[in-house]
């Protein structure tokens, strides 16, 4: 698996169950009408319970800048504490789950449904809310990140 190629992703949710973030990689669009995606989140991280108790989750897809956020939720931040929200990075959305500022681009999420996998939790989400800002995506390959930028269209 070190060999693909996956995007960065923050994954988030707020509510009763508390507000908690990931980075995952397991992030896929399933459907376009209706939109929905799924996230894989290891059934072990607080946020999985979180995610299904509070009903609703954010999809940040990172911009290559944003590697220091990628580390921060993956439990490794280069300073600060792990799984830190950082005040003025984030807003809240319409479902009240945080979302990231100057992001490639996010989804807003109802879930719709999960299965249990393996070590993890595959979670079905209705997407609600979308936008992009245009900035490059960070990628992850090989233990390392890189930037996915758009080849021209010919």
């Amino acid at each position: 698996m070190a060999a693909a190629v996956t995007g960065v992703n923050v994954v988030t949710t707020d509510g009763p169950a508390g507000r908690l973030g990931l980075t995952v990689s397991a992030m896929v669009s399933v459907s376009a009408d209706p939109p929905l995606l799924l996230v894989g989140i290891r059934r072990t991280a607080a946020i999985a319970s979180a995610l299904l108790a509070n009903g609703v989750f954010a999809v940040n897809v990172l911009a290559a800048h944003q590697v220091a956020i990628a580390d921060t939720f993956a439990g490794r931040p280069r300073s600060g504490a792990p799984y830190e929200f950082a005040s003025l990075l984030w807003e809240s959305g319409a479902s009240g789950a945080p979302l990231l500022r100057r992001s490639a681009s996010r989804f807003e999420c109802d879930v719709t449904g999960h299965v249990d996998a393996g070590t993890h939790t595959v979670v079905l989400g209705t997407v609600r809310g979308a936008d992009r800002s245009g900035l490059p995506a960070l990628a992850y390959t090989r233990r390392r990140y890189g930037s996915v930028t758009p080849l021209s269209r010919r």
